[in-house]
């Protein structure tokens, strides 16, 4: 018994230490023709390798960049095969451990300081959300939605001056998908510039005194904690499903790795179960979902619509609330995208003339700062079919301006973008939310 329990010792350290990538690639492909889509679903089949964009092999079709880490005992391999191929082949992170260490600037702060301009730990955001709402409880206010898998609390921040009646409100959600740092950081920044600009900026003020925001700081709390804390990059994290498989993030294989259903990828939509038998959502006008119902897969969709413990707290919130909630934004990256419904489907939405409007707005407004290039439309017809998605959820419950950000870059530093740019990031895209919350009270009645 004893040394049953320290080999299980041996093994918590070892899944406590934060994995290290060195000498490891970020490659971007370039599929022309159908044969090249074939040999990166076949490479995604015979190994396990970490899809950056898109997010799984489903997605992959002609003419898209394919962005993906490949387990260094493959990596010769996989460039001779390429080759061969005649596949354009590039290097974008050429040491993914060195980009990881420079994804952090030299300064080094209390660390038990929240700062606007770091990816702050999920201790620090907690401790944050706890300060900020008390100190200014004359236009903001928490609750708690739910608990995560893991226990921890999901606090919604509601925004806006104080009133006895119901106000029409916005949803803003940030950080779904744990390695997408610079979402989160958005939300705080979002927050900040709320209710430092309040009184000052007519724009703001006028908002926070006719609507109220609900904001979810971090989605994916007990995700976005592993990524601080263990690995950096899985899509989803869970405990639900005991692979025991080869962690196709490390080149080692882990006893009794947990995965979990992607937060965004099928868990939300109500009329999946209804289209197939299957638990992942599929529709016979794709030929691709971007969910798998393989339970060990970074995009597994569920069980079941809002298996999620996380999805459905939200979910729930949302359908509690609807009768006021006229906007949802979720914050995403990486792409420089600015998506609205649909994304199952290639239908047009019902308000899509209106949605394609104000999203070009939006990324006039967000180009206008530094010059950054969004591209804008509805997610089937703009990148490719992804069934399952938040945005698509809350504009068919109704929510009508229903929009999914995916913030800087394009893929020069994809998921660790540098401490640097959160400043710049999140001042070009309050400039979009302010445009499209603008529209949205112009147009509430």
């Amino acid at each position: 018994m004893m040394k049953i329990l320290l080999l299980l010792g041996f093994v918590a350290v070892a899944l406590a230490e934060v994995t290290r990538f060195d000498g490891k690639k970020i490659i971007r492909l370039k599929p022309v023709i159908d044969e090249h889509v074939l040999l990166i679903k076949e490479l995604a089949n015979s190994m396990e390798v970490d899809f950056w964009s898109p997010e799984s092999a489903d997605l992959v079709t002609i003419d898209i960049d394919v962005d993906l880490h490949v387990p260094a005992a493959h990596t010769d391999m996989v460039y001779t095969i390429l080759q061969q191929s005649g596949m354009e082949t590039g290097v974008l992170i050429e040491d993914l451990q060195a980009q990881m260490e420079e994804q952090l600037d030299n300064r080094t702060p209390d660390p038990r300081t929240h700062s606007y301009t770091k990816y702050n730990s999920w201790d620090k955001i907690q401790a944050w959300i706890s300060s900020i709402s008390s100190s200014n409880p004359d236009l903001i206010s928490r609750q708690v939605i739910g608990n995560t898998y893991e226990g921890r609390p999901m606090n919604v921040l509601k925004i806006g001056k104080k009133s006895s009646s119901t106000k029409p409100s916005i949803f803003l959600d940030c950080g779904i998908h744990a390695r997408e740092w610079i979402s989160t950081a958005f939300c705080q920044w979002f927050v900040k510039e709320a209710l430092s600009t309040y009184g000052s900026d007519s724009e703001m003020t006028g908002l926070l005194n006719q609507m109220d925001v609900y904001v979810l700081p971090v989605f994916n709390i007990d995700g976005y904690d592993f990524t601080h804390n263990s690995v950096r990059f899985p899509l989803a994290v869970s405990h639900k499903q005991d692979c025991g498989e080869k962690d196709p993030l490390q080149d080692v294989r882990v006893p009794s790795l947990h995965r979990r259903a992607d937060p965004n990828s099928g868990n939300w939509t109500r009329w999946m179960v209804a289209v197939h038998p299957n638990p992942c959502p599929l529709s016979s006008l794709l030929s691709a979902t971007g969910a798998s119902s393989n339970p060990c897969s970074d995009t597994f969709c569920g069980s079941s619509p809002e298996s999620e413990i996380e999805v459905k707290n939200v979910a729930d919130f949302i359908r509690r609330n609807k009768s006021s909630i006229k906007a949802y934004l979720t914050i995403h990256s990486y792409s420089q995208l600015l998506l609205f419904p649909y994304s199952y489907t290639f239908q047009l939405a019902e308000h899509h003339s209106e949605l394609m409007t104000v999203a070009e707005g939006a990324s006039k407004a967000l180009r206008s700062l530094y010059g950054t290039e969004y591209t804008s439309g509805p997610g089937a017809a703009t990148i490719y079919p992804a069934a399952g998605g938040s945005d698509d959820w809350a504009y068919d419950l109704g929510v009508k301006y229903s929009y999914t950000f995916e913030l800087r870059d394009t893929g020069r530093y994809g998921f660790l973008l540098p401490e640097s740019q959160i400043k710049p990031t999140c001042e070009e895209t309050m400039l979009a939310v302010k445009y499209i919350t603008s529209h949205v009270q112009k147009n509430l009645y």
